[in-house]
């Protein structure tokens, strides 16, 4: 396949998985037990993402408590009052808050991606949460004897660690997930949140090669929990010419469900640089119709009319189930949209004949 394509991480996890998770947290289930079933879900969805031709895989997620939190697993340092995240249909997530130094990593992503190598010899794609959105567990007021500059400089080594640990693990490559870039611009209009976000990110991806940044992408998007989002009312265009910034050489872009694709694509042209891949959503998680390859191919072809074909991936706009107990998608949709994309990607690559 001429065009390359990739998941973005998240797949629905089995009913079996979500209730084992309540029963343990319920103290009903033996620790033993769950990690049976979260091999489970992991063999069997990776087995299901080979069924559908990906030629590059994840895990789904299907381990972690949701796409954020996860290197949060076991911290004993934290509060549960942190802040706050609005959804448009009205629901919130909320995330901890840092109470006492220092801060780590409680679980590093090479964990999921070692898993992962176990039930398969195609690529693996790891996806690591952005320091950016780990600086949000810092609180507004200063920690006694543990300065906001001194949780930066460890939060940057741990994000480092962190995409390091994959990359040595053999990720195929590493999606940084920078979900709030969008959502930044809803709480400060100026730009100026968006770029120090943009700015503390670089400090982490400064410590890599250019080799190496060819090799991590970052990916954004309105939000997706509960068939809902957080900023979709947000000017895709005016993220566009910060997010490109980011010393990466891969960027994964919402696309199928914004309103104004070419514009948005036109924005993308005009910052582009010879050395980025462009994953495009061509599949939108959050509509319940799954759609048909001659869709896919279609919109691939609209941003091929735009794009250099070169440069151009197709991907999700989003994962399926960012957290672990969101239910709106069902798992057989997920992987049925999936189907779709990589059908039609290759039929836009014979298509474009390539």
């Amino acid at each position: 396949m001429a065009i390359q394509t990739e998941p973005i991480g998240s797949i629905p996890r089995p009913a079996s998985l979500i209730r084992a998770v309540a029963a343990s947290q319920a103290g009903q289930l033996s620790g033993e037990v769950l990690e049976e079933e979260n091999k489970k879900a992991v063999r069997d969805t990776i087995a299901r993402l080979e069924q559908t031709g990906s030629p590059v895989i994840t895990d789904g997620e299907q381990t972690k408590p949701s796409f954020a939190t996860y290197p949060l697993a076991g911290l004993k340092n934290l509060a549960p009052d942190g802040v706050v995240i609005p959804f448009a249909d009205g629901h919130t997530r909320q995330l901890p808050r840092l109470t006492a130094s220092p801060f780590r990593y409680g679980v590093h992503a090479s964990v999921y991606l070692k898993a992962a190598r176990a039930h398969s010899q195609r690529p693996i794609k790891q996806a690591v949460i952005s320091a950016s959105a780990m600086s949000l567990l810092y609180p507004s007021q200063e920690i006694p004897g543990y300065s906001r500059e001194a949780f930066i400089a460890d939060l940057i080594a741990e994000a480092a660690e962190d995409i390091r640990g994959a990359l040595d693990a053999g990720a195929a490559n590493v999606q940084i997930d920078f979900t709030e870039a969008r959502l930044s611009l809803k709480l400060d209009p100026s730009g100026g949140l968006l770029r120090s976000f943009i700015a503390l990110n670089n400090r982490v991806l400064e410590r890599f090669t250019s080799e190496e940044q060819r090799k991590i992408g970052v990916h954004v998007c309105p939000g997706g929990d509960h068939d809902s989002t957080h900023s979709a009312d947000v000017d895709y265009v005016a993220l566009i010419p910060d997010l490109f910034q980011l010393s990466v050489g891969r960027f994964y872009l919402q696309m199928a469900s914004e309103p104004d694709r070419k514009r948005a694509l036109g924005a993308v042209k005009q910052v582009l640089q010879p050395h980025h891949l462009v994953f495009i959503g061509v599949i939108d998680p959050i509509r319940p119709e799954i759609e048909t390859p001659a869709e896919v191919q279609a919109r691939i072809m609209e941003a091929a009319a735009i794009l250099p074909v070169a440069q151009l991936g197709t991907t999700d706009d989003c994962g399926f189930a960012p957290f672990a107990d969101d239910l709106s998608t069902a798992r057989e949709i997920a992987f049925s949209k999936i189907c779709a994309r990589v059908e039609g990607t290759e039929l836009a690559s014979r298509e474009l004949g390539i």
